[in-house]
């Protein structure tokens, strides 16, 4: 693949420069004292995979200039499976690495905004981490099982700067809260893709709603940023000085900017309920045929979300997704109710076994509204309980109705 060739042809570079040039080896061979120590921040592109935005460390030998910039985000459309992968939730990242101003320029291009954070290592660390980015190039483990919450470029970044730091950053992040959940941040972060955003929301379970630490949140590069300001490291002297000596933005934003805050979707997603919900009603009486279009489009929709959920839940590894508790309200049993709503519009009865599964989705709905209400629950569906209960309260209704109406009604 060209983006190992690459990784390797840099490794190869760096290292007969060691080998021909060993007064200027650059940062393979230099003393730790020489080596300067950067986290590089860059903003949210528009691309939705550019949207939780990137982060880079940079190496630096103060002697002869070379900056290398390592970083954890790449992947390969050309890898055998990447598609199959990718829906199982088994994605295969790469680490990269190449001169700095290479690297920024194209940031730089693109108008994401490019954060500077210079680092207070002492020589032995830097080494460290020296001798650790360049084994972690290595043909054998640049390559890692990637994980949207727990394994990605922010976390690697934030683990490699810790195992220098001998543990001292998780020891630090671990005891401040987080600002947000998983979920949250996903919304605010992908706000801007809206149909993205509701379908990221909607397949989320409990696992994206639990409390994180600073340490947790660090999965956003533009976290980590914020919480390596709170750092304390030794200072030599028998006190403490900050881990960020020197913080710097080089290059601006110029695309759009993630809101502060994720938007709360229970608004929006209860009037669309209420209104399809009403529409339902009204359209049982006066246009029969809408009433079945608009019920088959509902529970067609019901149904092949519950096929999606359940698939993530069975047969992928994303774990974000497993135990959803809106299986209760979007589940496969949906589909088999379709016919229900076509002979209602002609009057006729639903069979015993399907009043029998529309009474059980009822039930259904009343136990993910009352696990909701229990203490202690942790997903937060609120916007799909607003979504999908009042559709169910609907269609129930108009097919108890329907079967009640006088023959003359069309």
């Amino acid at each position: 693949m060209h983006l190992i060739r690459r990784s390797l042809a840099l490794l190869l570079l760096i290292l007969l420069g060691a080998v021909a040039l060993p007064a200027h080896a650059g940062i393979t061979d230099a003393p730790g004292d020489q080596l300067q120590v950067t986290v590089i921040t860059y903003g949210p592109g528009d691309t939705y995979w550019e949207r939780f935005g990137h982060i880079a460390i940079e190496l630096r030998d103060t002697r002869d200039g070379q900056a290398i910039s390592f970083n954890y985000g790449v992947f390969d459309f050309d890898e055998k499976g990447f598609l199959l992968n990718f829906a199982r939730g088994r994605m295969h990242y790469l680490m990269d690495a190449e001169p700095t101003d290479d690297d920024t320029a194209w940031y730089v291009q693109a108008g994401r905004s490019i954060t500077r954070q210079r680092l207070a290592f002492t020589p032995e660390q830097a080494a460290a981490l020296r001798d650790f980015l360049l084994w972690n190039l290595r043909p054998g483990n640049a390559r890692y099982d990637y994980d949207y919450y727990v394994d990605n470029c922010s976390t690697r970044v934030r683990d490699a700067l810790d195992k220098a730091l001998g543990g001292l950053l998780k020891a630090t992040l671990t005891k401040r809260p987080g600002s947000m959940t998983f979920r949250q941040q996903t919304n605010r972060l992908m706000s801007a893709q809206p149909w993205l955003m509701l379908l990221l929301d909607f397949g989320l379970g409990p696992y994206a709603d639990q409390p994180l630490t600073g340490w947790q949140e660090s999965f956003i590069p533009m976290v980590l940023q914020h919480e390596l300001r709170s750092v304390k490291v030794p200072d030599g002297r028998g006190g403490e000085q900050p881990l960020v000596v020197d913080e710097r933005e080089v290059s601006p934003n110029r695309v759009q900017v993630p809101p502060p805050q994720a938007p709360d979707l229970r608004g929006p997603l209860g009037v669309a309920g209420a209104t399809i919900a009403l529409l339902l009603i009204l359209a049982r009486r006066r246009a029969p045929v809408m009433f079945a279009v608009l019920g088959t489009l509902w529970l067609s929709l019901a149904g092949l979300a519950g096929l999606l959920m359940l698939g993530l839940w069975t047969l992928t590894s994303h774990h974000s997704a497993w135990a959803n508790a809106n299986l209760l309200l979007f589940n496969p049993f949906a589909l088999a109710l379709i016919p229900a709503v076509w002979r209602a519009v002609h009057l006729r009865p639903a069979r015993k076994w399907e009043d029998l599964l529309l009474i059980g989705q009822l039930l259904a709905g009343l136990a993910a509204l009352a696990l909701h209400l229990l203490p202690g629950v942790v997903q937060q569906n609120q916007p799909w309980l607003l979504l999908g209960l009042p559709l169910w309260l609907a269609l129930a209704w108009s097919l108890r109705a329907a079967r009640g109406a006088p023959t003359g009604v069309a």
